[in-house]
């Protein structure tokens, strides 16, 4: 599922907001409306190192099965429906290609956990992935229950910053939809050293993190694929990234 007009402008938008911020990498899941917001974001770049795009379908979408592509006002007549909304750590979706959500939330943190240790404690990097997924990692970062994670709101392009230390997660910023992003500019001269909350809350960030972009609007009526096609996994997201620069040039 390609990006829609709203969803070009708001990962656009979200480009131009991340462009201060020194990225030492792009992850993005590989559904079609991911991999372009990714690519807008690395021509945003202005020459920065972060221009290389990297794929991890442990961060798609929940693989929802039989409930694929189905409206979303019939899936909730479905008794599965309750299930998802007030225990989903008990929710299997239907069908030889569902999964459980308790399975996507341990997919979604091992790929962030892996990533962390490959760039490093300094690295700041940017995920792009799914509400569900984002909402999975966030439940991980705060110590919640998968059956809490409903209670997260992740909305479209929004930004989730999380600062991982060696003792505890921080969650810094959480579905926002507009703010500046200057005191992530700042925390790449702190230390990354220092695990311990402030006391009292603190003066702000006093270090950086990973940053888990929302996904992009590209139609939200139905229960979302897995993956588009195996070709879009194996799609060439730096040629993307060379066009949109040349058309941004042009």
């Amino acid at each position: 599922m390609n990006l829609d007009d709203r969803g070009r402008a708001q990962a656009e938008a979200l480009a131009l907001r991340l462009a201060p911020v020194q990225l030492d990498a792009i992850v993005t899941s590989p559904l079609e409306r991911c991999t372009q917001t990714a690519a807008a974001i690395a021509v945003a770049r202005d020459g920065q190192v972060a221009t290389v795009v990297h794929l991890d379908g442990r961060l798609g979408e929940c693989h929802y099965g039989d409930w694929t592509g189905k409206r979303l006002k019939k899936l909730a007549k479905d008794p599965l429906w309750r299930v998802v909304q007030v225990h989903p750590s008990a929710a299997r979706f239907p069908g030889p290609d569902g999964e459980t959500l308790a399975g996507m939330q341990y997919r979604a943190v091992c790929a962030v956990r892996d990533w962390n240790a490959r760039l490093g404690r300094a690295a700041c990097y940017l995920i792009c992935s799914h509400g569900d997924v984002i909402k999975a990692i966030v439940a991980d970062s705060l110590g919640l229950h998968l059956d809490q994670f409903q209670r997260i709101q992740i909305d479209p392009c929004s930004l989730t910053v999380i600062r991982y230390t060696s003792l505890r997660p921080f969650v810094v910023r959480l579905n926002d939809i507009g703010g500046g992003v200057a005191d992530l500019v700042a925390a790449r001269r702190t230390s990354h050293q220092n695990s311990d909350a402030m006391v009292g809350g603190g003066g702000g960030l006093a270090d950086g993190g990973a940053a888990g972009g929302g996904e992009s609007h590209g139609g939200r009526d139905t229960a979302d694929a897995a993956a588009d096609s195996a070709g879009n996994q194996a799609r060439d997201i730096g040629r993307l990234v060379r066009q949109m620069r040349a058309d941004k040039q042009g």
